[in-house]
């Protein structure tokens, strides 16, 4: 759920620190193109495929569904399609700058010999969107430039002139304004993207030539490429804590509100992770999946994406493009093992693991393992009327289900005498907590031995499509049908449709979807969320505990203010950002070592906070 500021060599979408991602605007083919090309072209191995086919066919992020290579010039093509078919990283880097330089200076062009013409604006808009793929790092390390090339585009867009409004106030054009900024432009990027010879580039990025032969130190967010989403699904899963069902209220219990907030924060990972906001809950949303989650280059489809890759953590790039299906943590304290190969025994263990080794954190504290394991023990699933305690079906279900629930017992020769039931117990929430080898993986060399992958629960599996360990397969229906063939169970039509619906019984759930209606809205959400976690300020403090407020600080109060962008009473805001900046007060009087301040500070916090709640309420 969060979005924040990054700072690595890699490649650039610009963000910006908040809570609510931002969905950014499409990008032209060729920028869209070349920000994948960077980006992949930093992944090790180079998936040289891809980014062949971010080239050559439509990519995400685009604006149309054109080739990028259909824009460029035949020479521009034959130099990009030479440093592919070598793999050559520098040459490859080189042409596709060299594209969509060119591109930005053909458009100028155009635009100028336009100048007058409704097709001037067309061409000056195609150049600017190219310039997008350069502007983020030219920003970013050479701000001055930025801003005089600012300018000059504000200049070249005053200069076109306008017809005005049915003849009326219309403006003419100004062709020496518009030639004078047209230079400062190009010029600028035929230094800085057609110079005569690259220097050679260890990490792909669109640094200015000029600011990387200075031998500067060089800092660029770490971003991820178009058609990147990270994040929340549009439809937020309805989150089931066993507390709350109890009756009793999170703020009661501050080792699970700050779990809460530690499952929401991306302070606890380290590298790319933490820079992008990336947390828990970005991919686990309310505990369940975010169906929603893709990387292009990570991912293969959404919902998933390769965790053990070179992106997150280089140390435990494991070399193979292995994309991992999402699992829900929906009763994650009855599915041991955990990961899904059930590399790791405890949920202790499996969440160290996520923040040290998937997301290159630093080793979190007693405490903060104490807090997580508390908040996501507390995770349970939908209510499930067509089930018993025992798993069984009861009268709720169809008779089709019925059926299908026979079917799911029954022993086959094609399953070495066992039954679906017998690794997906009914009676222990259908897992046995064993891995198996099913066949879905091959093995890593001839002769080699295949992962065994845990054996998933079906509980709410409904809602956590696509399926199999790689969410290769897109329904139940399909996933019946994979046994049904690769196991030779000999089902028919009619009885492949009865085990699906029996699937489809015990995968189901009540209320699956957060709701919001009348005075429930997802700022409101969000506010008892994020009070929530700055409630545990009243242990935290008196313990003196400066790492953790810290950290719940960094959380909570940028994301306080981010959320206050979704309020319906716009007039508000102001309230929620003199909130947010007394919550950051409270973490620099601690830091200082200054408690009574930062009581006096948190006091003050609790009081507004309570004001607002009533006038909310």
């Amino acid at each position: 759920m969060k979005t924040l500021l990054a700072s690595a060599v890699i490649c650039l979408v610009p963000v910006i620190a908040q809570a609510t991602a931002i969905k950014e605007a499409l990008w032209a083919p060729r920028a869209a193109a070349y920000r994948h090309t960077l980006f992949l072209g930093n992944l090790s191995p180079v998936p040289w495929e891809k980014i062949e086919a971010s080239w050559n066919r439509a990519v995400p992020g685009s604006s149309l569904p054109d080739a990028a290579v259909s824009r460029a010039s035949d020479e521009e093509a034959a130099a990009l399609n030479s440093a592919l078919q070598v793999q050559d990283r520098q040459a490859l880097f080189e042409a596709a700058t060299v594209i969509v330089a060119q591109g930005i200076l053909r458009h100028l062009e155009n635009a100028d010999a336009g100048l007058g013409t409704p097709e001037a604006a067309t061409e000056l808009a195609k150049a600017e969107t190219l310039y997008r793929a350069f502007e983020d790092a030219i920003r970013t390390v050479d701000e001055p430039a930025a801003r005089q090339l600012g300018r000059a585009w504000l200049i070249l867009n005053s200069s076109l002139g306008s017809g005005g409004v049915l003849g009326q106030g219309g403006q003419e054009s100004n062709k020496s304004e518009f030639a004078n900024a047209r230079k400062d432009v190009s010029d600028y990027i035929r230094t800085n993207y057609l110079p005569a010879e690259f220097a050679t580039r260890d990490k792909l990025a669109p640094v200015p030539e000029t600011v990387f032969l200075s031998g500067q130190e060089v800092k660029l967010p770490a971003t991820l490429p178009p058609g990147s989403n990270i994040a929340d699904q549009s439809e937020l899963p309805r989150l089931i804590l066993q507390l709350e069902e109890a009756g009793e209220d999170e703020a009661n219990l501050p080792l699970v509100a700050y779990g809460d907030m530690l499952f929401d924060s991306p302070e606890i990972f380290g590298g790319p992770a933490q820079e992008l906001g990336i947390a828990c809950s970005t991919c686990h949303n309310r505990s369940d999946i975010n169906r929603e989650f893709f990387i292009p280059g990570l991912s293969y489809r959404p919902g998933g994406m390769d965790v053990d890759g070179a992106f997150f953590n280089p140390m435990f790039n494991d070399r193979n493009d292995d994309h991992l299906d999402t699992p829900s943590m929906r009763g994650i304290r009855f599915t041991a093992p955990y990961g899904r190969d059930g590399r790791e025994p405890s949920l202790r263990r499996f969440i160290r693991n996520v923040i040290v080794t998937e997301f290159a954190g630093k080793e979190p504290t007693p405490f903060q393992l104490d807090a997580l394991v508390a908040y996501v023990r507390e995770f349970d699933w939908l209510p499930n009327p067509q089930i018993d305690r025992a798993g069984r079906l009861t009268d709720k279900a169809s008779d089709a289900a019925k059926q299908g629930e026979a079917i799911f017992n029954t022993d086959f020769p094609g399953l070495n005498g066992k039954s679906c039931a017998s690794c997906h117990t009914p009676d222990q929430n259908f897992t046995d907590g064993l891995t198996h080898d099913i066949g879905s993986s091959e093995p890593p060399f001839p002769g080699g031995t295949a992962t065994a992958f845990e054996t998933p629960t079906l509980r709410n599996i409904n809602f956590t499509a696509p399926y199999m360990h790689d969410g290769s397969l897109p329904t139940l229906a399909s996933v019946v049908d994979w046994f049904n063939d690769t196991r030779n169970l000999g089902l028919d039509e009619e009885q492949r449709a009865d085990l699906t619906a029996y699937l489809e019984a015990i995968g189901d759930g009540e209320e699956p979807y957060q709701r919001f209606e009348g005075r429930d809205s997802v700022f409101r959400l969000s506010w008892e969320e994020l009070t929530t976690f700055a409630s545990t300020l009243d242990t935290l403090l008196p313990a003196r505990d400066v790492q953790n407020i810290a950290l719940l600080i960094d959380t909570v109060a940028p994301d306080l203010a981010a959320d206050a962008s979704v309020m319906t009473n716009q007039a508000a805001k102001s309230e929620i950002y003199e909130l947010s900046a007394i919550l950051r007060a409270v973490g620099d009087a601690s830091a200082e070592g200054d408690w009574g301040d930062a009581e006096q500070q948190w006091q003050k916090f609790k009081t507004m906070q309570a004001a607002i709640d009533e006038r909310m309420f």
